[in-house]
């Protein structure tokens, strides 16, 4: 509803790569706000988010991620304990996770490092990793602000990276994984930033 009122048009490909059914950690890249309406447009799974608290202040979006059972977080104080259960209930009982590990929206298009604590997540359940690369949403709606223009996004999912079990993954194992996880998304969601055509 939310895309097609502001003129939205979202591409996806590679869904052939994931299974109907099965539970998922799903890692994108961050751009825009819009990138919450745009997974969830795209990827065809019961998904909940793991979002820091202020977006529960913006208009719709906000009130619905609040109603429907996602966990806004304060990055300054996390409860890391509360984090982990929550997730575990949710891919319990059979729902995917899409977890942001930049932390904050780029605003060139460009990568961040990835942070630790949400592939922490996937390495604890051993859940496979879907690493995702969002494109072009930085242009619908610029960080620092709430106007929406029309325009494209395209939305790549890559093939599952499957990880085992680790209910105490080390510092070093944590980094690694999400370092790679972000090497599969970073060339295509750099390419449009850097004025290359989309493979």
């Amino acid at each position: 509803m939310i895309l097609a009122t502001t003129g939205v048009e979202v591409t996806v490909r590679g869904l052939e790569h994931v299974r109907p059914g099965k539970t998922y950690v799903f890692v994108a890249n961050h751009q825009s706000i819009y990138d919450i309406p745009c997974l969830f447009w795209s990827i065809p799974f019961q998904l909940r988010i793991i979002a820091k608290e202020s977006l529960g202040s913006f208009p719709m979006l906000g009130p619905h991620l609040k109603r429907t059972g996602h966990l806004l977080v304060d990055r300054k104080h996390p409860d890391r304990s509360g984090i982990f259960g929550w997730a575990s209930r949710l891919t319990a009982n059979g729902l995917s996770l899409i977890i942001f590990p930049e932390g904050t929206r780029s605003r060139d298009g460009f990568l961040g490092k990835f942070k630790g604590g949400s592939i922490m997540l996937a390495m604890r359940a051993g859940l496979p990793l879907v690493p995702i690369s969002v494109v072009g949403s930085r242009h619908v709606m610029k960080k620092g602000e709430l106007t929406t223009r029309p325009g494209r996004v395209t939305v790549i999912v890559h093939p599952p990276i499957e990880i085992p079990g680790n209910a105490e993954p080390s510092v070093t194992e944590v980094r690694s994984l999400a370092d790679r996880v972000r090497e599969v998304i970073r060339p295509a969601a750099e390419a449009e930033a850097k004025g290359e055509v989309l493979a």
